[in-house]
């Protein structure tokens, strides 16, 4: 099995080594699987899609004034 160094900041690595039965590696581990399962998911329907780029960020700008809208409309 490969190693891996991972930097966090100091006040985190305390507050792990506070919690000394969290195997911190298997945690790691799972969310590295997790992200690289998530990756290879979109990767999959990019591949797929027809969209153009131009499409894409339309879309993308389109979701995130709408989502701006909801969040204003949440916290006013």
């Amino acid at each position: 099995m490969g190693t891996l160094s991972v930097s966090v900041p100091d006040d985190l690595k305390v507050q792990m080594e506070e919690l000394d039965e969290v195997n911190w590696s298997a945690v790691a581990r799972k969310a590295f699987e997790e992200k690289v399962k998530e990756v290879e998911f979109v990767r999959s329907i990019v591949k797929k899609s027809k969209l153009t780029p131009q499409d894409a960020d339309e879309i993308a700008t389109k979701i995130n004034k709408s989502m701006a809208r909801k969040f204003k409309g949440i916290l006013s």
